[in-house]
């Protein structure tokens, strides 16, 4: 499920600064997007740290599997003072003018040889260096390594610039290994930054967890990991929370998310997908993350790839005040960050609309239902308290709005985890993005437009089923289904119901199990007049993939309007 959050139960009417709108537990699946909530505190100190020095290792692993991928030390050449000859040193002869010319001959010779050496000695250790981690480039927190990255569908990572141009380009696995360490040392240095700003020690666990990340090994990683976050207040199972864990679990949160993206997915389709993200964006671009892999793969090479990195926020935690803490200690110098005013001003206009709603419901039962499907609005003791997913996105989406406004010079790109439906007058298709606020005139939302993003879809469809990797990856197809999804409500909402009926198509044949692909088509094809053959598909999905049948439920409209076909008597 990659929808939003679900919360562990409802809204206060009045959330306390500094915290979350949720009260209790969130239930954050794995592949939860608003599992990037997180908490951080603001400071201009925290700056310089873009430019951190992480110390290299010498050994890269092998982040999926833990092994060890040792360089070798062909080209090293030792001598040992009992090999070499016994020179005698006979009494000195007069020399003729023959053998003064053989002399000076065998000199020059011995001169050459001794070059020669020299030059075949600087190429064995050339093609060593290259081998070894130190040829990925200085770690530092943007990066000076090239983006490592490959042409979708392609199969073959772009080559570093090493000194020497016969040497072999490291493996996607040594790569995305060196990348992840990188990022976790970034992460590490972080959070001790916070720490002395606020003169607190980073807690010895948090240390052993970043070592862990940062020695490429899984089962320690998610051991540690669980640890943390059983105390971190975030998820349902977090029962004892530890509130000297606040400071540092953003830092924690981000390095975790990037790890574990390095663990689900095959390395090359790793770096692919990230590359495609970043490669859409302009100079200058922000960049809106939605579910986690599409918040945490370009995260990780936007740090470790070398260039100007790109803002990166997620569109899912925007309701948390912790998460706009962080934000603002990352990006406050470069862009206008929400404030805690303003959260709390958007949080209190939703509770103000859906209690207008509750109301209608109640005072007029007979009439269709305000309250939108995946809202809990309740009044309890004479207060309105809201909870549930549409809230949270709600909230969410008027807070990314008020951001765009407070940074009008800047652009935003969305890979949409929760659709916020209220930006998609005025998006544009972006590869497998879309821009928000995109400008009027020659960006208009065009036929051609239109027809260039299902080609898009239909190329990269291609390219995914003619690598036999991604196709043996689930989490590949997923992602790429999901994302295929957002560009087909984009183009249903502009009115292009052919080219947005391709667009889902497409999704379901990456993920033939995609609630979000079929409930989408069900509703387009059900606003077309097409209701049978909406219904048709709906029940043939749940016929299929029954355990499907209430996140479709859930996402489709479709269903709840024209409801499943009734079961034929035997």
């Amino acid at each position: 499920n990659r929808g939003a959050t679900k919360p562990g139960c409802l809204f206060r009417e009045n959330p306390p600064g500094g915290g979350p709108f949720g009260c209790g537990l969130r239930g954050l699946g794995r592949h939860s997007p608003l599992r990037g909530c997180s908490i951080g505190q603001s400071g201009s100190d925290l700056a310089a740290l873009a430019t951190t020095k992480i110390p290299r290792r010498r050994t890269p692993r092998n982040f999926k599997t833990g092994s060890y991928t040792n360089p070798t030390e062909d080209g090293v050449i030792e001598g040992k003072e009992n090999n070499r000859p016994n020179m005698k040193k006979e009494p000195a002869q007069p020399e003729s003018a023959l053998q003064k010319k053989s002399n000076r001959s065998s000199l020059w010779l011995w001169l050459m040889t001794g070059c020669a050496l020299v030059v075949l000695l600087g190429m064995f250790r050339s093609l060593h260096d290259d081998d070894s981690p130190s040829a990925l480039g200085p770690a530092n927190t943007t990066g000076s390594t090239s983006d490592a990255g490959v042409a979708p569908g392609t199969g073959r990572a772009r080559r570093f610039a090493h000194n020497s141009s016969s040497a072999p380009a490291p493996a996607a696995e040594e790569i995305v290994a060196h990348k992840v360490s990188q990022f976790a040392g970034n992460r590490r240095e972080l959070a001790r930054a916070i720490g002395r700003r606020s003169q607190k020690e980073v807690p010895p666990e948090v240390e052993k967890f970043f070592a862990a990340i940062e020695s490429g090994r899984w089962e320690e990683i998610e051991a540690q990991w669980k640890a943390l976050a059983s105390r971190s207040g975030q998820y349902e199972h977090s029962t004892n929370h530890w509130a000297e864990l606040d400071l540092f679990w953003p830092a924690v949160l981000d390095a975790y998310g990037v790890a574990e993206q390095a663990h689900l997915w095959p390395a090359q389709q790793l770096l692919d997908y990230g590359n495609a993200i970043l490669d859409s964006l302009r100079p200058g671009m922000v960049y809106v993350g939605g579910t986690d892999n599409g918040r945490w793969i370009p995260e990780l090479l936007n740090e470790t790839s070398g260039g100007e990195p790109h803002i990166i926020v997620t569109q899912n935690a925007f309701a948390d005040a912790r998460y706009l803490d962080f934000v603002n200690t990352l990006y406050s110098d470069r862009m206008a960050t929400l404030t805690t005013e303003e959260s709390q001003g958007a949080f209190q206009q939703y509770v103000a609309d859906a209690q207008k709603r509750l109301e209608h419901d109640e005072q007029f039962p007979d009439e269709p239902k305000q309250v939108r499907p995946g809202e809990d609005v309740r009044v309890i003791d004479g207060k309105v308290q809201v909870g549930g997913q549409a809230a949270v996105m709600a909230i969410n989406e008027k807070l990314l709005q008020t951001l765009m406004q407070k940074n009008p010079d800047l652009s935003f790109a969305l890979q949409e985890s929760f659709p916020f439906k209220g930006t998609y007058s005025d998006a544009l298709p972006l590869g497998p993005l879309m821009e928000l606020g995109a400008k009027d005139g020659q960006d208009s939302f065009t036929a051609e437009r239109a027809a260039q993003s299902v080609d898009y879809w239909r190329k990269t469809a291609q390219q995914i089923f003619s690598d036999p990797e991604a196709v043996g990856s689930l989490e590949t197809l997923k992602s790429y289904s999901h994302d295929a999804v957002a560009a087909a409500n984009l183009l249903g909402a502009h009115n292009f119901t052919a080219e947005a009926e391709q667009a889902y198509r497409l999704a379901a044949q990456l993920w033939p199990e995609n609630p979000e692909s079929v409930g989408g088509l069900g509703d387009l094809l059900a606003r077309s007049g097409r209701e049978s053959e909406a219904r048709q598909l709906l029940d043939e999905f749940v016929r299929q993939h029954p355990g499907q049948r209430k996140d479709l439920e859930r996402i489709s409209a479709a269903i709840q309007v024209i409801g499943p076909a009734q079961p034929t008597r035997p």
